[in-house]
């Protein structure tokens, strides 16, 4: 009699989320302990071969259109969730959904979400949101397809790879909780729980990042266990702790046009929409850059935001030969970065001298490489963004305490920035403590490299699969 293999689909409603878990390798793992049925978006013919190349059940995950009640219930839930949380991202993005209402239509439909949801922003109240949400999910459906695929498959778990992207991993999650099957899902990023909406639907169990996340969870969320959280780590920062992934200065230079006997400024931009004006900003660091003659001076090198499609950095790669504008790989389907974009952000933050960014999670990946970052908190010298505000991202929940360790330097004008900028080429280890602190206390020992093995070797253990082995070497795909 042949022992029963326990099956995992693996849900992966976005292009990161093949970084995250086929690029490095967390998949291959859970392949070679359980069954594997792979269910994913399809960026491109390429991604799709590889996808085939790795695993033996791929399938295409197609968006499914739902009924208008259902979204309007989901958009009421999420209202009443940030109404009620309150975070000072919730706070910002109220003002500038308010100041998108700039017709008489468009203020009356504001105003009128907002009146729906007042007396729900509770936790009373959004629980009855939420049941009605899930009734409304289940007799008001679309399709069956979910529901007879699973009949067939018999998965033991359903994991969705990324809970930030549900809209198009909704309907295969909520197919699974209807037939009782367990769900798992990934908690995408660190900012997710307090700067972007209700989790919808809810999971039997949830993966993050570290203790601080869980915590959040925990506390936001209190139908949740304990016990139904894991801190795995996030697999991707994997790629910056593998030796495979590093290129030689010569040679990663080569590769972006750099100089490699003068210093790398590197600047991330952040996305186009709060971040308006940052050409402006970009173009004044270069300036600022460029008159740094006692550094070499030093060269500017931009990595654009991979999801910004708006081309608003044009004109400046036009006009501005000086700063570096690499070609950031990643398919525009789905937002997906290719497997090459992974050693090009590793080599790009190894071979910086320094990183400038706008609260970004590259703040994060700069002090994991022990180099000094300033953060931009000031407006676009001349232009008016209101209600967007740069400072205002410093006092958000999840990075206020970045800026509290003193692992960063944030500059409220270009003045301050050029002065934050000298003293971190003069002396780039002068907040290194502070950033080892920072780590330890946010990440523990998971900055080894091995987060995804220990996100495969939780999922195998959720659908009662043997031990992976976590730990032991993954397959990780390379293209420097």
């Amino acid at each position: 009699m042949s022992k029963h293999v326990p099956r995992i689909v693996a849900v992966l409603p976005r292009g990161e989320t093949l970084r995250n878990f086929v690029y490095s390798g967390t998949l291959d793992q859970v392949a070679g302990s359980v069954d594997l049925t792979v269910m994913s978006v399809l960026p491109s013919a390429e991604l799709s071969a590889l996808l085939s190349s790795r695993f033996d059940d791929v399938r295409e995950l197609a968006p499914i259109a739902e009924r208008v009640a259902v979204t309007r219930l989901r958009e009421l839930l999420d209202v009443a969730h940030g109404r009620w949380l309150w975070s000072e991202a919730a706070q910002s993005r109220w003002r500038v959904r308010d100041s998108e209402a700039t017709t008489p239509a468009l203020r009356l439909k504001r105003m009128v979400k907002k009146a729906a949801c007042y007396p729900l922003a509770n936790r009373a109240g959004i629980r009855l949101l939420e049941r009605a949400e899930r009734a409304a999910s289940k007799w008001l459906r679309t399709t069956r397809e979910y529901l007879e695929l699973f009949e067939t498959l018999r998965p033991s778990l359903v994991f969705n790879a990324s809970h930030v992207h549900s809209p198009h991993a909704i309907q295969a999650t909520q197919a699974a909780q209807w037939l009782g099957i367990p769900t798992a899902t990934f908690i995408f990023s660190w900012d997710n729980l307090t700067s972007q909406g209700r989790i919808i639907p809810s999971y039997d169990h949830y993966l993050v990042w570290n203790d601080d996340l869980r915590a959040q969870l925990l506390d936001i969320y209190r139908s949740v266990r304990p016990e139904q959280v894991s801190v795995t780590g996030t697999p991707q920062f994997d790629f910056h702790f593998r030796p495979e992934f590093r290129l030689t200065r010569e040679d990663f230079c080569r590769k972006v046009g750099a100089d490699p006997s003068r210093p790398i400024v590197f600047y991330s931009t952040g996305m186009a929409n709060p971040m308006f004006g940052e050409p402006r900003i970009v173009e004044g660091i270069a300036d600022i850059v460029a008159g740094l003659d006692q550094f070499g001076p030093p060269q500017l090198l931009v990595r654009v935001y991979p999801k910004d499609r708006t081309g608003r950095f044009d004109d400046l790669k036009q006009r501005r030969p000086d700063i570096l504008f690499p070609e950031v790989p990643w398919e525009p389907a789905w937002l997906t970065p290719k497997p090459e974009d992974s050693a090009l952000l590793t080599n790009t933050l190894r071979h910086a001298a320094v990183g400038i960014n706008a609260a970004s999670t590259i703040s994060l990946e700069l002090c994991m490489f022990a180099k000094p970052v300033v953060n931009v908190g000031y407006n676009p010298p001349g232009m008016n963004i209101w209600p967007w505000d740069y400072g205002r991202f410093y006092t958000f929940e999840h990075y206020r305490p970045v800026v509290e360790s003193g692992a960063v330097a944030v500059a409220r004008s270009e003045s301050q920035l050029r002065e934050m900028l000298v003293d971190a080429l003069r002396a780039p280890d002068a907040r290194a403590p502070q950033q080892r602190a920072l780590m330890s206390r946010m990440f523990g020992s998971t900055l080894d490299g091995q987060s995804g093995a220990r996100v495969a070797e939780c999922l195998v253990a959720l659908a009662g699969g043997p031990s992976t082995g976590a730990g032991r070497p993954l397959r990780t795909e390379i293209a420097c």
